[in-house]
């Protein structure tokens, strides 16, 4: 393995909940309208601080995508998906962007994200 160069963000970010690894800028947030299993989950048009899984069709309420896991290069902890093919028209722009799900990161006032009760959820979208 490689040394692991981590890169450091400035302003208001997002960072993993376990480690502290940044992940984001809140000025890249592209939408607060998604959903997965643990609750909210934002849209973000960057990312940092991920290696990205195995590419997989999944079945999201918006439609089939292509999407990968993504883990924070901290701690290993899988903090959201990367969208690689849309395969509606009407989703293309979620296209190289990334989803990290609040339950597992902290906001830029340091704050945490309590999941809420859900019946049956699952990593899904809803824009």
């Amino acid at each position: 393995m490689g040394r692991l160069f981590i890169v450091t963000l400035e302003g208001k970010i997002y960072s993993c909940k376990h480690c502290r690894t940044h992940l984001a800028l809140c000025e890249d947030v592209v939408s607060k309208s998604f959903h997965c299993r643990h609750g909210k989950a934002y849209l973000f048009s960057k990312v940092v601080n991920v290696t990205v899984g195995v590419k997989e069709e999944r079945l999201m309420m918006t439609g089939f995508h292509t999407v990968a896991d993504i883990f924070c290069v901290g701690c290993g902890s899988i903090v959201g998906w990367k969208y690689e093919t849309a395969h509606e028209k009407s989703q293309k722009y979620k296209e190289g962007k990334s989803v990290l799900e609040r339950f597992k990161v902290s906001g830029p006032d340091g704050s945490n994200y309590w999941a809420e009760a859900h019946v049956g959820g699952s990593d899904a979208d809803d824009t």
